[in-house]
């Protein structure tokens, strides 16, 4: 054991700090970081809106426990003491809807002035129980100071959310002069028992709020990996379809060019090189500069666009568009529907020993169907199953907005028939 710890040490410094520190202070200090101070370079992070809003949890409870206990003093003393009671209790719920109203705004969330509003409302969770020890007679200080306490439990889970669990440990203990200070205000003693007698529910608030802090900070942390993963998935299988549908295809262009003269080869390997840029650039920077929905063409002029380019390869693609509502159908399944009909295309190029497709474009069971035919020598699908143009390129990009595609060959007259779906 002695001789491999110098191994164990040297491996655990070049870890990350949250795995070379597992001990639960470490966790617990991590966690706490992420409702604290954000990059004042971003307005809203993803993180800070996920967590943000654990912090209704003790509002939500001062708006609802506050009102209840104020009835309660009501109820046993009637008129006396009621008009500052009632004025505190009001505040409080004014206080709390004014939270609940800034956490819900759709304006970016300020760090800031977020702070402003929680200093406002620790200010008046101190003075609260000191005013109240002042204008509440002795036979009801009491029972006023349980409305108070409500609101002192839900700011320290306040301070404990958005600050961290040091924030709220240190409010807690400090509440206990500060509810010694308002005893001796009222009844001229400080009544220690009388202040210890609230620490049972401050602890259970503490401790609640420290597990919702524990328990948000994980799912989330668990949540972003998991959208990570599964972003770097989404994003590599792109990468890999756009390799396949422009590299690729260009190569096999290349490899498959029937011209004999040297020279007239060179030209057209040339037209395809140059041609491969221009569509590997106008795609690098399509992903760049995303372009708004409104400015972008419809279905029906990508389709066109699409098939002038066929044509220039020497497939000749006779396009038939029904009447389209084109607003309805997003511009990313408008691009998804473009990018497999090219496949389609190619695939037909190369596969199916004919120049002429018919590509129909028309409305079907709520979405858009566009269906590639041609007139070629079709395939088996049991000699010649799918390979990665039809299951990537096609199905799996389809999928990916919703839709569905389906690939038939060996048809009565011939021939292969490509039949795609996405919903409106």
């Amino acid at each position: 054991m002695r001789r491999g710890a110098p191994a164990i040490a040297a491996a655990t410094s070049e870890l990350p700090d949250e795995i070379a520190d597992p001990t639960p202070m470490h966790a617990l200090r991590r966690i706490s970081r992420m409702n604290g101070p954000i990059d004042p370079g971003e307005r809203d992070g993803l993180l800070l809106r996920a967590t943000r809003y654990v912090v209704l949890i003790p509002l939500a409870y001062r708006l609802l426990a506050v009102p209840g206990q104020f009835g309660v003093y009501a109820a046993h003393h009637g008129s006396t003491g009621l008009l500052p009671v009632g004025v505190f209790t009001l505040l409080s719920v004014a206080l709390n809807v004014i939270g609940l109203r800034w956490m819900f705004r759709s304006a970016p969330f300020r760090g800031r002035d977020a702070g402003k509003l929680l200093a406002v409302d620790l200010v008046f969770t101190v003075l609260s129980p000191l005013v109240l020890a002042v204008t509440v007679p002795a036979d009801g200080y009491f029972d006023a100071l349980a409305v108070s306490s409500v609101h002192l439990f839900g700011e320290a889970g306040l301070l404990t959310l958005a600050l961290g669990v040091p924030s709220g440990l240190v409010f807690g203990l400090a509440s206990f002069p500060l509810r010694m200070l308002a005893n001796w205000l009222n009844t001229g003693r400080f009544e220690v028992g009388a202040a210890f007698s609230t620490y049972s529910v401050l602890l259970a608030e503490l401790f609640l709020a420290t597990a919702a802090l524990l328990l948000t900070g994980l799912g989330t942390r668990l949540a972003l990996a998991y959208g990570t993963r599964n972003g770097r998935l989404a994003e590599r299988a792109q990468q890999h379809r756009m390799l396949h549908d422009t590299v690729l295809q260009t190569l096999e262009a290349m490899a498959l060019s029937g011209t004999a003269n040297p020279e007239e080869r060179l030209v057209e390997i040339q037209r395809l090189a140059r041609a491969q840029a221009m569509e590997i650039r106008q795609t690098i920077e399509t992903a760049k500069s995303e372009r708004a929905e409104a400015g972008a063409r419809p279905l029906g002029e990508k389709l066109a666009a699409l098939a002038a380019e066929m044509a220039r390869d020497g497939l000749r693609a006779q396009l038939v568009v029904a009447e389209l509502d084109d607003d309805t159908l997003s511009e990313v399944r408008q691009i998804a529907i473009r990018d497999a009909v090219r496949e389609a295309l190619r695939n037909t190029m190369k596969h199916s020993g004919t120049d002429r497709v018919v590509v129909r474009v028309e409305e079907r069971d709520g979405g858009i169907a566009v269906i590639t035919r041609d007139h070629g020598s079709g395939f088996s699908a049991a000699d010649h199953p799918a390979g990665f143009g039809i299951s990537e390129s096609i199905t799996a990009r389809l999928a990916e907005v919703g839709g569905t595609s389906r690939v038939e060959s060996g048809l009565a007259g011939g021939g292969t028939r490509v039949t795609l779906w996405v919903p409106f």
